[in-house]
């Protein structure tokens, strides 16, 4: 099985995750540009996640919310500054709870072959006690269920072509 490995480096304001999946890049980076896949698979299990705008194009934008099985919404927004189709995707991340932290989120996508793709993920927050914040959020979890489920969405994609 794949599984998310996370690095949070000490001293550091950055966050580096790999994830490998079992499917090609185009269907990976689909899942990532389709705004109804992203709302199957993103974020942690027992969230809904409700998309407002998902643009996923070179100067792009997007607005999200998380709600919770009790109804409390988390919502999120960025901008897409580069996205480049089966290769590259940068943004910017801000949690509406915490104003002005604003996180530059670095992911590229790798062809490793046999339908297999690993997906490198970079954010930088603008302070250590920032990143430390959403360290602790539970973040790492969440990230990890959202990808988890990702898989059934493009074992779906995949079953349909």
């Amino acid at each position: 099985m794949n599984t998310l490995q996370v690095s949070i480096v000490p001293n550091t304001p950055f966050v580096e995750y790999v994830r490998e999946f079992d499917a090609p890049v185009a269907a990976v980076y689909r899942a990532y540009a389709d705004p109804d896949l992203v709302e199957q698979w993103l974020g942690p299990n027992g969230y809904t996640t409700e998309i407002d705008h998902w643009h996923l194009r070179t100067g792009g934008s997007y607005r999200f919310a998380h709600i919770d099985p009790d109804g409390e919404r988390y919502e999120f927004h960025g901008v897409f500054h580069e996205a480049r189709p089966g290769d590259l995707i940068i943004q910017t991340f801000e949690f509406d709870g915490y104003p002005d932290v604003v996180s530059i989120e670095i992911l590229r996508f790798e062809d490793l072959g046999d339908g297999r793709t690993r997906m490198v993920g970079h954010s930088t927050y603008p302070s250590q006690e920032a990143r430390d914040g959403m360290a602790e959020s539970g973040m790492e979890d969440g990230m990890a269920q959202g990808y988890d489920r990702l898989d059934g969405v493009l074992a779906a994609l995949m079953a349909t072509r």
